[in-house]
Parts: structure tokens; sequence; C-alpha cells
């Protein structure tokens, strides 16, 4: 499937100074470390997409808009960066949305795919390289499962014939995950607290039949008034959640990738799984590993309103497309969303957006004139904030400071340096997105 534009990212200098390379908070280590070599000049990264059965909420817009900041951060470090990322089209909330609101689910996914690409555009997110829906992916998803159970690492599991959707001598596939390369540890989550995350995420650890009750769908075999796919020998069905993100990750990336990234809430079982598929699934010469899949994990903090988690089953969503049809401009959103640190918990207020409103009137006054403070200091400390863990909250702040020193010197009448606000500007652009 297409993405959305790109947007364009100036070119800004070189530092004055020694800048480190990019650090990030690798939540498989919870340690704070660089995720690349010092000399690389490419990398992978994963950002598991949207299931498209609402709009964008400033909670999505929080968590991709992180991840565009790491890009252009290792993009400025001169890596070639190749991003992937899917779309969730076809999967349960998606069926029960379209149930309640009486459209097709079809309908449904791909209305909210274009008001999701259209958000992404107005707020300047980098666009994937590899960008692939779930039901794109139906034929790999095939031949991975397939593979998977000739290797012994899934198998079938009948489906119950009490189900009233259930369709009679039907099987649904499971991971076998003790049959992963090097376990099945990727992060550190006790026994209690997975299954109990399992069951709240999507996961199924009371159903009967299962060798272990963490293993994760592959294969859902058809059932009444479900949509379905051809297939194989695996019969009709549709793909589990965490084996598409798997493949269309290895599709894109190969077998190895720097950073899989999401929100917080992906941790378990989400990026679990994936990555425990990525590793069991072999490589073109038939070898598994646990080296195989993401190399780290990036996670984004979840955004709260009214005290609430911002979620679309609570309703309680702040979405970008309704605060864009009000006038709100694109750049104010974002200042609002970069003011808070990516790894944070925090809550949405609406004043928030005034706040953010505020800050980059006092930019575009001090951006007004040619003239401004020393504007290699600003790109420094920006480059140096960014790097730093993604710390935007301190690169905002060195803009406010700049600010303050321009406005200054011009109503005192001190000399400043020429050229500066381009260069300011540039670095607004091209390290944060945000466009004045």
């Amino acid at each position: 499937m297409l993405a959305w534009p790109n947007p364009t990212i100036p070119q800004i200098p070189d530092s004055t100074a020694r800048v480190k390379q990019p650090y990030l908070f690798d939540s498989t280590t919870e340690r704070l470390q660089p995720l690349l070599p010092a000399d690389a000049t490419e990398a992978g990264i994963y950002v598991c997409g949207v299931t498209p059965y609402d709009a964008t909420h400033i909670g999505h817009a929080a968590t991709y808009i992180a991840f565009d900041v790491l890009i252009r951060t290792w993009r400025d470090y001169g890596v070639a960066v190749t991003y992937a990322s899917n779309v969730t089209d076809v999967d349960d909330p998606l069926l029960e949305r379209a149930k309640v609101t009486g459209q097709e689910w079809e309908d449904l996914a791909a209305e909210q795919t274009d008001l999701f690409t259209r958000d992404m555009t107005a707020l300047s997110v980098i666009a994937p390289d590899v960008y692939v829906s779930a039901t794109e992916s139906i034929p790999r998803v095939v031949t991975a499962v397939t593979t998977l159970l000739e290797a012994g690492r899934a198998y079938l599991v009948p489906v119950d014939p009490a189900d009233p959707t259930a369709i009679a001598g039907t099987s649904d596939i499971y991971a076998d995950l003790s049959a992963t390369p090097g376990g099945t540890a990727v992060f550190d989550i006790d026994r209690d607290t997975a299954t109990a995350l399992f069951a709240r995420r999507g996961g199924d650890p009371q159903r009967s039949g299962k060798r272990d009750a963490l293993d994760p769908l592959l294969w859902r075999a058809q059932r009444h008034g479900e949509p379905n796919w051809d297939g194989g020998d695996l019969g009709r069905g549709r793909p589990g959640w965490h084996i598409e993100c798997a493949v269309i990750a290895r599709d894109g990336l190969g077998t190895q990738w720097a950073v899989q990234g999401g929100g917080q809430d992906l941790i378990f079982p989400h990026h679990t799984m994936s990555t425990l598929h990525a590793r069991a699934l072999p490589d073109d010469a038939g070898r598994v590993s646990e080296r195989f899949g993401a190399q780290h994990h990036v996670h984004a903090g979840l955004v709260s309103y009214q005290g609430e988690k911002m979620s679309k089953s609570l309703g309680n969503l702040v979405l970008v497309s309704r605060l864009l049809a009000t006038g709100v401009e694109p750049a104010a959103i974002r200042v609002a969303v970069l003011g808070h640190h990516y790894r944070s918990e925090w809550e949405w207020f609406d004043d928030d957006l005034k706040t953010a409103q505020e800050r980059i009137t006092r930019w575009r006054k001090a951006l007004s004139g040619y003239e401004g403070a020393d504007p290699m200091a600003f790109l420094d400390e920006v480059r140096s904030a960014v790097r730093d863990d993604l710390d935007t909250p301190r690169a905002l702040a060195a803009m406010d400071d700049w600010a303050q020193q321009t406005l200054t010197a011009v109503y005192a009448g001190e000399q400043a340096t020429s050229g500066a606000a381009g260069i300011v500007s540039r670095t607004l652009s091209a390290l944060l997105g945000i466009d004045l």
C-alpha cells in the first residue's frame, strides 16, 4: 500500500563542537545506550502501525512523532534509515466496530487509514519506506505459519464445537513458544503479570488444548460471519496479530533490524511475541537464531486525558483531525507533544495547545528578522538534546532561549549574527519537524 508524502527535510550545518552519538533507552536492557555502532551507516526500524477503526488521537500522534524524531536524528548522524510499518486492517476490534456502525469492515478500514495518512502528512511525520497492510501480508503469513508448523514450532488446536461461529472439523494454529531459539525471555516480566496482560490485550490464556497458556495465535480458522482467506494447507482463516508484524518486518528489513518501536502497551504481549516469531522463522539458508528480529526495543509513554489513558475503547479521545478541522495549526500540535519527553506518561490538557501557540508566536517574532543570536550554539544544543534519548523538551527550551536572546538584542540595538534566522528555522524543521 502507498504511504503518505514525505516532508521536505532541509540541510543543516555540521556542529561546531563535538556532539556525541545518539543514545536511547532500550526497553529490553532497561538502560540508556547507543543502539547503533558509532560508525553505523545504515539501520532498520519497525514501528507498529494502527488498527484503523477510529481516527488518530493525540496518543497515536505522540508515538509516531517520537519515532519521526528518532529517524531524523539517525539520518542527521549520517545513517541511512529504512523505516517499515504496517496497518492492521483486519482484527477483532475493527470487525466489532464495523458491526456496531453497520459499515463493511473493508470500508471502515480504508476510511480510517486514509484519515490517518492525512493526519501524519499534516504533522510532518516521515513516511515509512515499507508500508504494508495486514491483508496484503496474508500470503507471506501463510507461508510463515506453514513453515513453523512443518518445523514443529507450531501446533493445531481444534475449534470448540460449542462455539456458535465454529465450522466443524477446523483447527486454529498456535505458536509453540517452548520451541523458540534461545528461549522466551525478551522483557523482564513475571509469569503472573504476563498472563494477566495476555488476557487483557487480546490473548486467550484459558483456551483449552494449548500447550502453554501464553502460546499466541498464528492462524485463526474460518468462522461463520468473519472475513477469511485461503490458507492452503492451513485451511481458510486469517492471521494472528503478532505474526503479521514479524513477517512484515522480516520481509522489509531482513533477518535483523535495529529497533522495534511503539507505545509502552505493546511491550507485552505484542512486541514479545512478534520478536519470538521473528527468531523462530528461518532465513534463506534454513537457519533460526535468537539474534534474529529487533536488536533493541524503544517504547513511547502513554497519554492520558481526563484522568484516564487515552484509548479508543474508553472513548476519551482528542482527535488530531478534529483539532485540525477547528483551525489548530499542525506545528502547534507537534510543539505541544514535543514538550513532553517521549518516554514519560503524561496527560493532555486543552491549555497545552494555547501554551504551544504562544511559544510559536514568540519564535516567529524572533525569526522575523535576518539577524539573531548565535545560531550554531542553538544548533549544537538541539542536536545534543535529540541525541540524548530524544530529549525534545530540552530542545524546545533551547529555542525559547534563542528567541529570548534574539528579541533582547533587537530591543537593545545590539549586534547580532547575520543569517541566524535561516539556520535556526532549518534546524527546527530538520531535527524536530517544526515548520515555521
